[in-house]
């Protein structure tokens, strides 16, 4: 059994805590709020991850979980400090250490015995350096410390899946013998684990989130491509993921990605390599392709609506994705404000993210059900592609509406069912043809996709 300290309790930081009490350790999470130290204490979780809840309270009951505002309290025995505050983006597109600043110094201030810090967050490139410089003006030599980076990969609404069965564990350290002692934690999940220097380890990060963004707006400039030309980016994607080199995963085509990881970890990519007078053109098409997803999405149905003054929008989902309540740089936000903008009511339902959404939109309509969504609705567009939303009576749902108008934001139904059921239906990329097309409206199925 370890000794851990895990600093931050979103997403990373409570996954990470909860796992790793799971796996035996004796870990102290600290967060600045007592309100939500008591409230992690009672099973009341301020974020929602699938499996989460239960494992946070089976190892509050075991003693190995515990939740303090204190850094005495908390690195009192701890041989090992894990860093999981966020790294918000600032004005120019970089990520805002504040916060990793601020654990860093509140840990050199309280460390009582020999310490591995381990980042957990996802920081700019030499961050790991100016954490150990951090350390050593507070501390000078009368600690024993040693750096690791140990970069996440998790992915909401699968955080704890994915902690649980990694791909692989990074680790980075100036010190061979940290990061050998930190891979140990890690041993139970049996698990690839690649060592190598510090900043490495940070770029293997971000190369990773900017690689699966570019897989994203890849496949959504195709879709675009495959509406002009008549093509179906579905049939277009499982060609392609087909092949082993390309793989199925982050080829949904869609109205984009958000999140807090997707597009902050991009721009701040772009930030380092333009500060260092490198121009990364491919990252930042990746980002122009993905926020023109949202602005196609709202030129589709103007086009077919003629405009929205007075006419009142349906989403179904609002979170950035399913699985999950955050609200953070999620399409939905976008796509509601420009709706508003023309004069559009704007009707919702989300089966987690609600609360959140209130906090960040104004004037919505929130809904208990997706049928509620529909009534009297003259469009409705699916945002969020939630299980739920996979399984709805869609001639109930057609029989509520006052309009005729599905606009499906995720593909996830079939174009040819919802034309029988009398929706004039839009994905993304479906090769719904039209004007323009290339063989005219019989390559692709008629005018509806």
């Amino acid at each position: 059994m370890k000794s851990i300290c895990v600093v931050g309790v979103g997403y990373v930081g409570l996954v990470t805590g909860a796992c790793l009490a799971d796996l035996g350790n004796r870990v102290i999470c600290i967060n600045r709020s007592q309100e939500k130290s008591d409230n992690l204490k009672k099973g009341i979780l301020p974020i929602y991850e699938p499996g989460l809840q239960e494992i946070v309270r089976r190892n509050y009951a075991a003693g190995r979980l515990d939740f303090t505002t204190s850094y005495d309290e908390a690195l009192e025995d701890a041989e090992f400090v894990f860093v999981a505050v966020g790294t918000p983006t600032g004005s120019e597109g970089e990520a805002n250490l504040a916060h990793v600043d601020a654990a860093t110094e509140d840990i050199a201030r309280c460390m009582h015995r020999p310490t591995i810090i381990v980042n957990k967050s996802t920081v700019p490139i030499g961050t790991g350096d100016w954490v150990a410089k951090i350390v050593r003006d507070i501390r000078g030599d009368d600690v024993e410390f040693a750096v690791v980076s140990n970069p996440e990969f998790l992915r909401e609404g699968s955080g704890v899946h994915d902690f649980m069965n990694p791909d692989r564990i990074v680790l980075g350290s100036t010190s061979r013998e940290a990061a050998e002692k930190v891979a140990e934690i890690y041993y139970p999940l049996q698990a690839l684990t690649i060592i190598t220097d510090l900043r490495t380890a940070e770029m293997i990060k971000y190369a990773s989130n900017a690689f699966l963004a570019t897989k994203i707006s890849f496949i959504n400039e195709i879709a675009s491509v495959c509406e002009a030309l008549g093509a179906d980016v579905k049939e277009v994607a499982r060609g392609m993921g087909s092949d082993h080199r390309i793989a199925p995963d982050f080829l949904g085509s869609g109205i984009g990605w958000g999140g807090s990881c997707f597009p902050k970890d991009v721009k701040a990519l772009i930030h380092m390599a333009e500060l260092y007078g490198v121009r990364p053109e491919i990252l930042r098409a990746v980002t122009h392709v993905n926020y023109d997803q949202r602005k196609r999405a709202i030129q589709k149905l103007r086009d077919i609506m003629g405009g929205f003054r007075g006419k009142t929008v349906g989403l179904l989902g609002l979170a950035f994705k399913p699985d999950t309540d955050d609200m953070r740089d999620a399409p939905s936000i976008g796509i509601i404000h420009m709706l508003q903008h023309e004069g559009a009511q704007v009707k919702a339902y989300d089966p987690q993210a609600v609360a959140n959404a209130k906090s960040v939109l104004d004037g919505v309509i929130y809904c208990e059900n997706p049928y509620q969504v529909a009534e009297e609705a003259d469009a409705l567009v699916l945002v969020t592609e939630w299980n739920e939303f996979k399984h709805l009576d869609m001639a109930r749902i057609k029989g509520l509406m006052r309009g005729t108008v599905l606009m499906d934001g995720r593909n996830i139904y079939d174009p040819a069912v919802m034309r029988d059921l009398g929706f004039v239906y839009r994905g993304v990329g479906r090769g719904y043809g039209g004007e323009g097309a290339a063989g005219g409206e019989g390559a692709a199925g008629g005018e509806i996709s």
